[in-house]
């Protein structure tokens, strides 16, 4: 009896300190990986999202890029990292693209969807199509048509095979019936650097990341994969509008790994709800042209099981890429 009782009170000990060690969470820096080179969506939204966060967490968020595999490098070193709260991601949607891309490359898979939770999304922007100022193409419907008649000739960069740039490109290649040629990079900075510097002669890409070229005069967009008129390129057609079934989100959101304790996830939760309402934060987005679009964790959740369902289909119709 007098043993059942030291048992119990132990229990109840190292449940109590750890009930307090959670609340009085973080005690240090917390890493917020980037999947991608900075230059990107990724980056440019982390950057103000990890600012704000750690002023209401009172830790450091410190960024740290690690590119690579359309992202997948970066999203599988969460998925793997001790669920204690302090390794957190801040991904895009070719999260929902990778594991089913991994199954069609007959790979080890870098990480499964379900090893990482949403905590919260920031932006949902439409893909733009975006080429050099002094390109021949002055409309969708040119691009398409000099596509068609030159396969393969047209070169597009990406961030990596069936990443954020590449699969739009995809379904619009699908739909249009053309065939061009895709050119990897380790993400959005460096192929839109390629597109300026004349290596490429297009890209599918965030209006943040393309949206100061355009002002300065030196990338001009065809047309982007949306619904709605976009608030930074309004005079931009969409796809659908130039007679294409082509549509795409590039989203960008926070993950944690999924076993990490419900009372840290709810930390991080609040932080990046604080973060997304913060003035400082909406305006250095939406002056990067990509205006916050905030959706809580539960619903986040729900939006992210679809879209993969979606991408499950298109990665399927684009089948392996070496």
């Amino acid at each position: 009896m007098k043993r059942r009782s030291v048992l119990l009170a132990s229990l109840l000990l190292s449940s109590a300190t750890l009930v307090a060690a959670q609340n009085a969470w973080p005690t240090r820096a917390i890493t917020m990986i980037v999947p991608f080179p900075p230059g990107g969506l990724a980056d440019l939204v982390a950057r103000p999202v990890a600012e704000a966060m750690s002023r209401e967490l009172g830790q450091p968020v410190v960024i740290e890029n690690k590119a690579g595999a359309g992202g997948g490098i970066g999203m599988g070193l969460t998925a793997k990292a001790k669920p204690d709260g302090y390794t957190v991601v801040l991904a895009l949607s070719s999260l929902t693209v990778i594991p089913e891309a991994d199954a069609v490359l007959g790979r080890a898979p870098m990480f499964a969807l379900n090893d990482l939770r949403p905590i919260a999304r920031f932006t949902a922007d439409p893909t733009v199509l975006a080429v050099r100022a002094d390109s021949p193409w002055k409309t969708v419907k040119d691009f398409v048509e000099d596509a068609k008649k030159r396969p393969g000739a047209i070169n597009y960069g990406s961030s990596g095979n069936y990443g954020t740039m590449h699969v739009p490109m995809e379904i619009l290649s699908q739909n249009a019936g053309i065939k061009m040629t895709h050119v990897p990079f380790t993400g959005a900075g460096p192929a839109v650097v390629a597109l300026l510097g004349g290596q490429i002669d297009a890209v599918s890409s965030g209006p943040a990341t393309v949206l100061q070229h355009v002002k300065a005069g030196k990338i001009r967009v065809l047309g982007h994969w949306g619904t709605t008129q976009l608030g930074a390129l309004p005079d931009a057609p969409s796809l659908k509008d130039a007679g294409y079934i082509a549509e795409y989100a590039q989203w960008s959101g926070l993950f944690i790994p999924r076993d990490t304790p419900e009372p840290v996830a709810q930390r991080l939760r609040a932080a990046a709800k604080a973060a997304a309402q913060d003035a400082k934060v909406r305006e250095v987005i939406l002056n990067a042209g990509s205006p916050v679009l905030y959706q809580d964790s539960p619903d986040f959740e729900k939006y992210v099981q679809a879209d993969s369902r979606r991408m499950i289909e298109v990665v399927k119709r684009i089948g392996k890429v070496e």
